[in-house]
């Protein structure tokens, strides 16, 4: 397909200049050419001429080059025009910059990775996605779920090809790179049900494979299904919010699905002023600080009991006199009487705001 967008140019720059212009493969074949009878042929200088300039401009005693690498690295293609004088070299370099933009124009045009990618990017208008979606016999409605896998600790640029080869089907399940640490899978699902394992099994399987294979550790966000690609877009976001929300309350978990995320996700929402100011209101008596971590121990361990005083003392190993006495001092502290269920709901939000707060002044 690309030896037919080059021949377009060619012939249109034809009428410029009286050089042959043409496009050769890795192997020196010509694929595209001003002079016809040249297509097919192998130019034998050059490999002979490429030498140690794989980037750059070079001339064999026939002809100037210019090679182009493509996303490995690898030489994908080079322009050659007749010549080795200055008038050949600045057409060899005019004539690779507009293959080059053709090429790359031609692609976002026709590829479907590269239209996902311009989606959750909000690089497309939402009237022009079904369009283009039409244009690449793209199914725009079938359920799909968007993972965002990001590396801790330290990154891997194999982990891109790990997960490639783990979802090989490039019509249905696309895998990107968006930053030094982070990728996306948007895996086609069309059986999908609310909450449905399959996404946590998929998630799983990621997890496992990065950290067997290439010893890296990961956090997985899971959004909730897109039943159409114009919301893809909010469904990165999702996922966004699912790793966000999940390292301030769920540090424990690499797999968050923004689903659960449960009342993490509204207070996460929330300005910092207004959650201050109901930190200021539920700690009139004495702020929240003046708890030592021996108290916050004692209290994140009844939560976990659900307000049981009987378990929670034996979980702690006191007896339930000591208890009790802690929580009337935090009583007299705080004015928040955990044993009473209304007190218990007010201590646990604060708790987590206070959480969130001390991540937004960490990132400060």
């Amino acid at each position: 397909m690309s030896s037919r967008i080059f021949q377009g140019i060619i012939l249109q720059m034809k009428d410029a200049t009286d050089r042959c212009i043409g496009v050769v493969d890795d192997r020196g074949s010509v694929v595209a050419c001003s002079e016809l009878s040249m297509i097919g042929t192998r130019l034998e200088d050059f490999h002979g001429a490429l030498g140690d300039y794989p980037d750059q401009v070079f001339t064999s005693n026939l002809r100037t080059y210019k090679p182009v690498s493509g996303p490995n690295a690898h030489l994908d293609y080079a322009v050659f025009v007749d010549g080795k004088d200055n008038t050949a070299r600045c057409v060899c370099l005019l004539a690779s910059v507009a293959f080059q933009e053709a090429k790359i124009n031609y692609e976002e045009k026709h590829n479907k990775t590269i239209f996902v990618k311009n989606i959750i990017s909000d690089n497309i208008l939402p009237g022009d996605i079904y369009i283009r979606a039409k244009e690449l016999h793209f199914s725009a409605d079938v359920p799909r779920v968007v993972f965002l896998i990001r590396q801790l600790d330290h990154t891997e640029v194999s982990a891109l090809e790990t997960l490639s080869n783990m979802f090989p089907d490039r019509q249905k399940d696309f895998v990107l790179s968006i930053n030094e640490n982070d990728l996306v899978l948007i895996k086609e699902l069309p059986s999908l049900q609310e909450n449905d394992q399959e996404v946590y099994d998929i998630a799983e399987s990621i997890e496992a494979k990065l950290r067997t294979e290439l010893n890296v550790g990961c956090v997985i966000g899971i959004s909730t299904a897109a039943k159409h690609l114009r919301v893809l877009a909010a469904k990165y976001k999702e996922a966004q919010i699912a790793i966000d929300v999940g390292k301030v309350f769920d540090t424990e978990k690499s797999i968050i699905h923004y689903d659960n995320l449960g009342i993490g996700r509204l207070i996460y929402q929330l300005p910092t002023t207004l959650c201050e100011m109901f930190l200021n209101e539920v700690f009139k008596r004495n702020p929240i600080e003046s708890l030592d971590q021996e108290t916050l121990y004692t209290i994140n361990k009844f939560f976990e009991n659900n307000l049981n005083v009987s378990e929670t003392s034996r979980k702690l190993f006191v007896h339930r006199n000591t208890l009790v006495y802690r929580l009337e001092k935090i009583k007299k502290l705080t004015g928040l009487d955990l044993r009473q269920f209304d007190h218990a709901i007010i201590f646990k939000v604060a708790l987590m705001v206070k959480k969130y707060l001390n991540s937004q002044k960490k990132e400060a």
